[in-house]
Formats: structure tokens, sequence, C-alpha cells
């Protein structure tokens, strides 16, 4: 074989190398923005339905003040979180929703004393829909934490960490419960 022809066999095989080398890139970036977009479109629909809370939660607080006058500091907290929520940022977002949720359970809690309340129509409305939010909550985190868990698996393992390094793509938050409590079993008595 002649050097010529060597040559282009080389040269052939360092072309072709580089062609798989920038379709493995090509390929592994279109990835990752999918991935990328798909945690911030599950991230924009927790979005939508905490928004029909925070909007619930002014009405459901203003029926129970006509039963419940003097549960004001509860009633308080409620609308406390429920701001806190709203204006939280990106990082401290999950810890103020999980707060809501708990000054929430308080409010569920203050209604079983009030046995005229639990008979209100619109009350018992308002609960309905809230508690029909908080399902959609759930499945919605369940959702936003399915695309992080993906995105974040594809950051950490190899070949693909590289290409997370060199395009500057960061792992997400999971949203997870921080209170202690809330994760251990629950214990039924009779």
């Amino acid at each position: 074989m002649s050097t010529g022809v060597l040559i282009v066999i080389i040269a052939a095989i360092i072309a072709g190398l580089v062609l798989i080398f920038g379709l493995w890139v090509w390929i592994g970036y279109n990835k990752f923005v999918k991935l990328r977009n798909d945690v911030d479109e599950s991230y924009s629909t927790m979005d939508v339905y905490y928004k029909k809370r925070y909007d619930l939660i002014p009405n459901l607080v203003n029926t129970v003040k006509g039963y419940a006058k003097h549960e004001k500091e509860t009633l308080e907290n409620v609308m406390a979180a429920r701001y806190n929520a709203m204006n939280a940022t990106l990082s401290n977002r999950a810890q103020e929703e999980n707060a809501l949720s708990s000054t929430l359970k308080s409010l569920f809690k203050l209604t079983e004393n009030y046995p005229d309340l639990k008979a209100d129509k619109n009350f018992m409305s308002l609960m309905n829909t809230l508690q029909n939010v908080e399902d959609e909550i759930v499945s919605a985190r369940k959702y936003y934490n399915g695309c992080v868990k993906i995105l974040n698996t594809k950051c950490e393992t190899f070949p693909s960490l590289i290409l997370a390094k060199w395009f500057k793509i960061k792992k997400r938050p999971l949203f997870e419960v921080e209170d202690a409590v809330e994760r251990k079993n629950v214990k039924v008595e009779f």
C-alpha cells in the first residue's frame, strides 16, 4: 500500500471519528434540552395548581372567619404562609409550599371543632375544591420529581456528564417533604 492511500484511509478514519463525536454531542445536547424543557414544563404545571390554591385560600379563610372569630391566629398563619409561598424564590419554594401545606392542615383540624361550619355548603364546596387542588399538586410534584430525576441522572452518569459540564447544565432540586413528622408512618388506634 502506498503512503498516499494510507493517508487517505487515516484521514477517512479521523473524519469518521470526528463525525461520530459531533453526532454524539449534537444528540446528547438535544436530549439535555428536552429534559430541561420537561423539568421547566412540570414546574410550570405545579405553579398553575399553586395559583389555584392561592386563589382558594382567601375564600376559605373568609368563610371560616364567620364561624370561628376567636381562631384569628390560625387564620393569620394560613394567610402569612400563603403570602410567603406566593413570593418564594426558586431556592426556597419547596420549603414555603411545605409550610403552607402544614398551615392548611391546621385549618382543616380547626373545622372539626365547628359542626355548623362543616354543614355550610359554601365551606364544603371550597374544602372539596381545595382537596382536589391538593391532590393535583401531589400529582404535579410527582411528575416534576420524575422529570428532575431523569435530568439529574443524565447529569451524573458517564458519558453524558461530560456534555452536562461542557454546556453548564445543572442538576435541579427535588420537591421533598421537609417536616420529619410527616415522613413517619401514621399510627392508627381504635
